[in-house]
C-alpha cells in the first residue's frame, strides 16, 4: 500500500499531543475519527503497476518567438508575456493533443518534444528566460527548415501555431515554399500593431540600430500575405490571452482533422480512503446516536451495495462447489439468494435445473441468456438442444445442434445430431436418444466473467450463458456395448423403414451404420 499524499500525515502531530492531554471518552473518540479522517485525506491506494491505455490526439507544433522585438509594449504587458500566458491558456483549452514546443530567434530551440502531458510543456515554458537569449533578429526561414526535416516522415500534415510579430523578413516566395515542403498547416499569431513601438532595453533606454536610429517595431505585413498563399489561418491578439486561447483552440481543431491513435502508459491504482471515511462516520454516529435506525442510513449509502455484491460472489461459489459435489437442490437455492443475476449464475441455475429434470425450466432460462462469445454460444445452443431432446422435441433439437456445429466443430453436437437424424418420432427407445453422449467442458471461468461484462446484443435467437457448458449437457447413460448392439441391430435389420436419404443419412450409410440395398 501507498499513500498519494503523504503530506496530510502531518495532522497527526497535534492530533498526538492531543493524546496526551486530559481527555474523556468522547473526546479520545473524536481522537480516532480525525486519525482515520486524516488517513483518508493522505489517500491510501494499493499500486497495480503500470497499464496501456490508448487516446486520439492531434499533431501540433508552437513555434514561440522570443527575439528582443517580442519584448515591445504595444500590447500588455509585452508580446512576450502575452503570448506565453495565451500558450498556458491554449494548453488548458486542449487538454489531449499531441504538442510540441519550439523557441526561436534566429535559430530555431526545440524545448519541449511532442506531448500529450501539457504540464511537461508548462514547466518548458515557464523554464525559458528571454533574458539569457543572446541571439538577435527573427528567421522564419530556419524555422521552418527545422520543422521540414522533423517532420520528414509524417505521413499525414501537421499544424502550426506560430506566434511572432514577423521580424524583418521580406522574402515571400522562399517562405511559401518552405511552409510547402514542411507538410504542415499553418496558423499564425500576428503580435503587435500596425503602427509600431519603441522597444526599451533592461536599463531603461530604448532600442537603436546601428545608424544610432530609434528601433520601431511593428507587425510585419509578409506574415499575413505569408497565410493568404498557403491557405493558412491569420489571428491578431484579442482583449486577453483566455479569449486568444479560446479562438486559437477552434482554428486548430477545424484546421488539423488529422488525428493518430497514441498509446500511453500510466500508473493505475486502486484507492482505499473510502473505508477510513466510512469507519470514521460510523464510530461517530455510534456515538452520538442513541437509535441504531440512523446506522441503517449510513449503511445504506456507503456499504449496502458492496455487502450485497460480496454475498453474491459467495453463494455464487457456494453453488459452484454444491454443484460438483452433485447437490443440485442446494445449489439452485443458494443461487435463488443472488440479488443480481449475472450470466454465471443464470447460467448455473439452468444447469441445477437440467440436472434436477426440470427440463422446462432449464430451457427457459437458457434461451433467456444472451452473449457475444463465440464459445459460450455454442455451449449454450449445445445444451437447448440436449433440453430439447429429453423433452421429446427432436426436431428443434436438430436445429439447435446445427446452431452449435455452424459456431465451430464440436464432436459431441455432431454425434448427437447424428443419432435424432434417423429417428421417427416411437424409435427413440431403440436408438437411446434420450441420453446423447455428454460434452466435456471448452469454457473457462475467465471466458464468462469477460462475456458476463460485455455489451450483450439483442438477438432473435438465443445466445449463449456464463457457466461450464459441458457440466449440463445430456450425461451418457448407455455403455459402449449397448452402442454397438443397437449398432449391430441396426445394420442386419433387413425390414427397418428406410429414411429420407438425408446428407446425415448418407454418412452413416458409409460408414456401415444403415443397411441399405441402394443407397445411391
Amino acid at each position: 500500500m501507498t499513500l498519494l499524499y503523504p503530506n496530510f500525515l502531518w495532522l497527526f502531530i497535534p492530533i498526538v499531543i492531543l493524546f496526551f492531554g486530559k481527555r474523556n471518552l468522547i473526546t479520545t473518540v473524536h481522537l480516532i475519527v480525525l486519525m482515520l479522517v486524516t488517513i483518508a485525506l493522505s489517500q491510501p491506494a494499493v499500486h497495480k503497476g503500470l497499464q496501456e491505455y490508448s487516446l486520439e490526439a492531434k499533431d501540433i507544433i508552437i513555434a514561440l518567438d522570443v527575439s528582443y522585438s517580442m519584448r515591445a509594449k504595444d500590447i500588455e504587458p509585452t508580446r512576450y508575456e502575452f503570448a506565453k500566458k495565451s500558450i498556458e491558456a491554449l494548453l488548458n483549452e486542449n487538454k489531449k493533443d499531441n504538442i510540441m514546443l519550439i523557441a526561436f530567434t534566429t535559430n530555431p530551440l526545440l524545448l519541449s518534444p511532442p506531448t500529450t502531458d501539457h504540464e511537461l510543456v508548462n514547466i518548458a515554458l515557464k523554464s525559458l528566460n528571454p533574458k539569457y537569449i543572446l541571439t538577435k533578429g527573427t528567421s522564419l526561414k530556419k524555422l521552418f527548415r527545422k520543422i521540414a526535416f522533423m517532420n520528414r516522415d509524417a505521413t499525414s500534415p501537421k499544424s502550426l501555431l506560430l506566434i511572432t510579430d514577423g521580424g524583418e523578413e521580406n522574402d515571400l516566395s522562399a517562405l511559401t515554399e518552405l511552409v510547402q515542403k514542411a507538410n504542415i498547416s499553418l496558423t499564425v499569431l500576428a503580435l503587435g500593431t500596425k503602427q509600431g513601438v519603441t522597444v526599451e532595453k533592461a536599463d531603461g533606454s530604448l532600442l537603436k540600430d546601428s545608424k544610432n536610429s530609434l528601433v520601431v517595431s511593428r507587425i510585419n505585413p509578409l506574415l499575413k500575405k505569408l497565410v493568404s498563399e498557403v491557405d493558412g489561418n491569420y489571428l491578431t491578439a484579442s482583449n486577453s490571452p483566455k479569449v486568444t486561447a479560446k479562438k486559437l483552440n477552434r482554428i486548430l481543431s477545424a484546421s488539423n482533422k488529422n488525428s493518430e491513435i497514441i498509446t500511453k502508459m500510466q500508473y493505475s491504482y486502486r484507492e482505499l480512503y473510502q473505508i477510513f471515511i466510512f469507519f470514521a462516520a460510523l464510530i461517530f454516529l455510534m456515538v452520538h446516536t442513541r437509535a441504531a435506525k440512523y446506522l441503517v442510513i449510513l449503511f445504506t449509502f456507503l456499504g449496502v451495495n458492496i455487502e450485497a455484491s460480496v454475498l453474491d460472489l459467495y453463494n455464487l461459489n457456494q453453488a459452484y462447489k454444491s454443484y460438483k459435489a452433485d447437490d443440485f437442490t442446494l445449489s439452485e437455492k443458494r443461487l435463488k439468494k443472488i440479488d443480481v443475476p449475472s450470466l454465471q449464475s443464470q447460467f448455473a441455475l439452468a444447469n441445477s435445473y437440467y440436472k434436477l429434470h426440470s427440463y422446462k425450466k432449464a430451457l427457459r432460462i437458457y434461451m433467456s441468456i444472451h452473449s457475444s462469445s463465440i464459445t459460450i454460444k455454442q455451449s449454450l445452443y449445445y445444451n437447448i438442444a440436449n433440453s430439447y431432446v429429453m423433452l421429446k422435441e427432436y426436431d428443434k433439437a436438430k436445429i439447435y445442434y446445427g446452431k452449435a456445429l455452424q459456431l465451430g466443430t464440436d464432436g459431441d453436437s455432431q454425434y448427437n445430431l447424428q443419432l435424432i437424424a434417423l429417428l421417427n418420432k416411437g424409435e427413440d427407445a431403440q436408438l437411446g436418444i434420450s441420453h446423447p453422449k455428454s460434452q466435456s467442458s471448452n469454457v473457462s471461468k475467465s471466458e464468462l466473467v469477460q462475456s458476463d461484462k460485455k455489451e450483450t446484443r439483442d438477438e432473435g435467437q438465443p445466445s449463449s450463458g456464463s457457466g461450464s457448458g459441458g457440466e449440463s449437457r445430456v450425461d451418457e447413460q448407455k455403455k459402449s456395448k449397448e452402442k454397438k448392439e443397437e449398432k449391430s441391430r441396426l445394420i442386419l435389420d433387413e425390414k427397418h423403414e428406410q429414411q429420407p436419404l438425408s446428407s446425415k443419412v448418407y454418412e452413416l450409410i458409409n460408414k456401415g451404420y444403415i443397411r441399405e440395398t441402394q443407397p445411391w
